[in-house]
C-alpha cells in the first residue's frame, strides 16, 4: 500500500500529529493501569498537560469558540483530521476532551479494547447521536437485502424523551419501524423482533422509571448473531456499578446531566463506543471508531456540542462518583425496604429488592466498582426506585404535593432528592398508550434518592403517605 504524500508544509504538521496522539495513547495506557477512583480524579490531565496551562493542576475551561493556527499549512493538516486539533468548539474542545477521555476510561474500566467517548450538549443529544447514524436510506451504504423495511428493536421500559425520539422523530416523521420489547428479561421476543431490516438493538439498564433490567450479555450475543450493534442507556447505573462494554454491549449513552454530574450544575450527555462495533450500515470509520467518527462528521453537522464550561462542572462531579454512587445506594436500599412495608404502597421497583423480576440479573451484573473500602465485593444497585401509592392517581398527587423535604422537579441523581410523577411529566407526552406499553402507570411515583440522612428521607415520605 502506498503512503499519502502531503506536501512538505502540511507533511511535517501530520508529524507533528502522530507524535501528539502517540504521547496521549501512552498517557491513557498509563491511566488505564490504575484503579476506578484514580481515573474519575486525574482523567488524561497530567503533570505535563498542567505545565503547559500555567501549571493549573486542574483542567482549564477554554471559553474561546475557536483555535488559531500557526500558518496555512497547520490549518489544512487539522482541517482535514490529519492531526489532534480541536479547530471550533462546535467540534472539539480541549476542555472537552478531558471530560471525553475521563469518560471513556471510566466507561472502558474492565474492558481489555480500545474504547472512545464523544460528548454532547445533552442526554437526549446523545442518544440521537448513537443512533441516528444507523439509520441510513442509502441503498449504497446498506449491507442488508432490503426485504423487509428499515427498524430498530427497543425496550419499551425507557426514558419518555427516548420513547417520543424513536416513536415521533424516527417512526412517525421518517417511517423507521419502531418494535417495542414489552418484556426486556424474556430472549425470545427480543429475538422475534429482529429481521434483514433492523438497524440496531437499544435498552436501558435499569430503566427509568420502573428500573427493569434485562440481560445484557445474552442480548448483546443475539445481536451480534445478526451483525447487529446493541446500545445501552446506562445513566441511573454510571460505570461506577455496571459497565456494558464490558458484558458485550458496543454504544453506552450516558446522560452526564444525572448521576454522574450529581450537582445539577450541567446539562451534557455522552457516547462511549468499544472500537470495531457491528453493523450493516455505514462506512468502516463507523464501525472502527465509532464514537470518533460522531464526533468529526455526524456531531460536526448536527451542532449538539457541548460548552467548555459545562465540561468542566462535570469533570469535577465525576472525580467522586464512586463514593458518591455507594452512598446513595445504600440509602436507596434503605428508603426501598421501607416502602416496601407501608400500608399505603402498592409495589416497589427497585433493583436491590429480592422481589423485583430482574434482580438476579441485577444481583450478577451490578457491582460498586472495586469493592468495598477493603476491596470486597458487593452488589450496589443505584439511586433511584419508584412506587405505585394505593389508592391511584388522586392519592398519589396527595403524596406527592405533601413532600416537605425531597424536591418536586423532573430531575434525578442529584445529591438532593427529587420524585415527580411520570404520568404527567417525563411519560406525559407519549400517552395513555405509550404509557400502558412502558408500564407507567398514573399513580407511579419515581424518587431519586439524595445524599440527605436515610432517615430524614423515610420520615418526609412516612409523614406525606400517611394523610391518604
Amino acid at each position: 500500500m502506498s503512503q499519502i504524500e502531503y506536501p512538505p508544509g502540511v507533511a511535517a504538521y501530520v508529524a507533528r500529529g502522530a507524535a501528539m496522539s502517540a504521547a496521549e495513547a501512552a498517557q491513557r495506557a498509563t491511566m488505564r493501569t490504575k484503579k476506578f477512583d484514580t481515573i474519575a480524579v486525574h482523567g488524561l490531565y497530567n503533570m505535563e498537560a498542567a505545565l503547559a496551562n500555567q501549571g493549573s493542576i486542574i483542567e482549564p475551561a477554554y471559553l474561546s469558540t475557536s483555535q488559531h493556527f500557526e500558518n496555512s499549512d497547520h490549518m489544512e493538516a487539522a482541517l482535514a483530521y490529519l492531526m489532534p486539533s480541536w479547530t471550533y468548539a462546535r467540534i472539539a474542545n480541549p476542555t472537552q476532551h478531558y471530560l471525553e477521555e475521563t469518560v471513556a476510561l471510566l466507561e472502558g474500566y474492565g474492558y481489555p479494547g480500545e474504547v472512545s467517548a464523544t460528548v454532547t450538549g445533552s442526554g437526549m443529544a446523545a442518544v440521537f447521536m448513537a443512533t441516528n447514524p444507523f439509520l441510513s436510506q442509502d441503498p449504497a451504504n446498506w449491507a442488508g437485502s432490503g426485504a423487509h423495511p428499515a427498524n430498530i428493536v427497543v425496550s419499551a421500559k425507557c426514558y419518555g424523551g427516548t420513547f417520543m425520539l424513536f416513536s415521533q422523530r424516527y417512526a412517525a416523521e421518517r417511517g423507521i419501524e419502531v418494535r417495542w420489547v414489552r418484556n426486556g428479561l424474556d430472549l425470545d421476543e427480543w429475538a422475534a423482533q429482529i429481521d434483514d431490516g433492523t438497524r440496531f438493538l437499544f435498552g436501558e439498564m435499569p430503566s427509568n422509571p420502573t428500573l427493569g433490567v434485562f440481560d445484557i450479555a445474552a442480548v448483546a450475543a443475539l445481536a451480534h448473531a445478526h451483525g447487529l450493534p446493541l446500545i445501552v442507556d446506562s445513566t441511573v447505573a454510571t460505570p461506577a456499578l455496571l459497565r456494558p462494554l464490558e458484558q458485550g454491549a458496543d454504544i453506552v449513552v450516558q446522560s452526564l446531566s444525572k448521576t454522574m454530574g450529581s450537582s445539577g450544575m450541567a446539562i451534557a450527555g455522552a457516547l462511549i463506543a468499544r472500537h470495531n462495533i457491528p453493523s450493516r450500515v455505514g462506512p468502516g470509520a463507523l464501525r472502527e471508531n465509532f464514537a470518533l467518527y460522531v464526533k468529526l462528521l455526524p456531531l460536526r453537522d448536527h451542532g449538539p456540542g457541548l460548552t467548555p464550561f459545562s465540561s468542566l462542572m462535570l469533570l469535577n462531579d465525576i472525580r467522586t462518583l464512586r463514593s458518591k454512587i455507594d452512598e446513595l445506594s445504600e440509602n436507596t436500599l434503605r428508603v426501598a425496604t421501607f416502602l416496601q412495608t407501608h400500608p399505603r404502597v402498592e409495589a416497589v421497583n427497585y433493583p436491590g429488592l429480592p422481589t423485583s423480576p430482574g434482580h438476579a440479573i441485577a444481583q450478577r451484573d451490578m457491582w460498586l466498582v472495586d469493592g468495598d473500602a477493603d476491596g470486597k465485593p458487593v452488589n450496589r444497585y443505584g439511586h433511584l426506585l419508584s412506587f405505585t401509592v394505593a389508592g391511584g392517581v388522586t392519592a398519589a398527587r396527595t403524596v406527592f404535593d405533601r413532600l416537605q423535604l425531597i424536591w418536586r422537579a423532573t430531575d434525578l441523581g442529584r445529591i438532593k432528592s427529587v420524585a415527580t410523577i411520570p404520568a404527567i411529566s417525563t411519560h406525559q407526552q407519549q400517552g395513555d398508550t405509550g404509557r400502558t406499553l412502558a408500564q407507567v402507570p398514573g399513580n407511579l411515583i419515581r424518587l431519586s434518592v439524595g445524599g440527605e440522612h436515610y432517615a430524614d428521607v423515610i420520615d418526609d415520605l412516612d409523614q406525606a403517605l400517611a394523610t391518604i
